[in-house]
């Protein structure tokens, strides 16, 4: 049985991937892994793609410790390091990364990836798609190098089901069969756990056969859907503002899903046409972001923007967890993160499966 005490062995094919996702040579990667690591307590994750860090905190909630984060975006890792000095942050885009640089990532027991989100071809330019495939199936391919216990990916929840997406399902059953994985493939909505939004997350979780029974994916955590006006009410009469508890009292739904649109367009706005009506029906301007909550010059009537800051609460991140970036920059690394409950929920899901044995 593969456990603790097991980390040092070679694990079978564990040569195919290397940079980029090229295969690499077993003899030469077990000769890299003679450098080696003595056993360490408790559960390590390599998280790519970290983004702003919404996955890796709700890990590190549930009790999971960072061994490396990996993002190519500069104001994502500063973002990494501003709110977390100690953890390792590399700067660097997944299809160049080679774990034989970094033996470090060896044998972790979670490898964690909040990809940028898949687009079908009817709605994203075929560059765009490709890119997006391609760091899914790298993230894939580093199972072959890393080995981990688990592999957590989250993505849109088309992933798991939508016909577009059977060849891509296909190829990510097949390698991680190989190497001795289970699947499993679910959608959750970040509103069943707490986050005033709806927000629907496609996620596959891979474990190690030994393990994949044990696995259960996490169930919701709040009977009642926290709306954006309980969220939002503190930090709308921080200024004075006369009018936050009526506006509060009238947004009694969660938020739409906050996009954080695309690095190569656009500025910072809460979204597609659609999702502006639905924001409009609380009476927030969805078209940009305010720099400043209303305040006590401001009318009681009317509609209203929220700021980052807001849509940071909207996303369940701490009220202290702090973004680096220019007003467009902080929003977008906002809008692309996964939730942190979402991530401690699947965190705990994955720990408990990986502890059976030493309970």
């Amino acid at each position: 049985m593969d456990g603790p005490a097991l980390l040092g062995a070679p694990a079978p094919d564990r040569g195919r991937r290397g940079r980029g996702g090229s295969r690499r040579s077993g003899e030469i990667f077990q000769a890299d892994r003679s450098r080696g690591r003595g056993l360490v307590s408790g559960l390590r994750f390599v998280d790519v793609c970290a983004g702003a860090g919404g996955l890796a905190l709700g890990l590190e909630q549930a009790g999971f410790d960072p061994v490396l984060l990996l993002d190519n975006k500069t104001v994502a890792c500063e973002t990494l390091r501003l709110n977390r000095p100690g953890w390792d942050v590399l700067e660097m885009d997944l299809l160049e990364f080679d774990p034989a640089e970094h033996t470090q990532t060896y044998d972790v027991d979670l490898l964690s990836a909040g990809l940028p989100r898949l687009k079908s071809n009817a709605t994203a330019a075929r560059a765009e798609t490709d890119e997006e495939k391609q760091l899914l199936e790298a993230a894939v391919l580093l199972a072959h190098g890393i080995q981990p216990r688990a592999l957590l990916i989250e993505n849109v929840p088309g992933l798991v089901d939508a016909d577009a997406f059977g060849p891509l399902r296909g190829f990510v059953q097949e390698e991680l069969e190989h190497l001795g994985y289970g699947l499993r493939w679910f959608v959750l909505n970040a509103a069943d756990f707490g986050v005033p939004q709806d927000r629907k997350q496609g996620v596959l979780v891979a474990l190690k056969r030994q393990y994949f029974d044990a696995f259960h994916p996490p169930t919701p955590t709040v009977e009642r859907h926290v709306s954006v006006g309980r969220a939002l009410l503190g930090s709308m009469g921080a200024r004075g503002w006369t009018g936050a508890e009526e506006w509060a009292a009238q947004a009694v739904g969660v938020a739409p899903t906050l996009v954080g649109g695309s690095d190569k367009r656009g500025g910072a706005d809460l979204g597609p046409t659609g999702t502006k009506k639905a924001w409009a029906r609380m009476r927030v301007n969805g078209s940009a972001l305010a720099n400043e909550v209303p305040g006590s010059e401001d009318g009681t009537t009317g509609m209203i923007k929220i700021t980052d800051t807001q849509a940071a609460l909207l996303q369940s991140f701490p009220p202290d967890w702090c973004f680096s970036g220019k007003k467009t920059a902080r929003y977008r690394q906002i809008g692309h993160a996964s939730p942190p409950p979402v991530g401690a929920a699947l965190g705990h899901a994955v720990a408990s499966a990986l502890t059976v044995d030493r309970a």
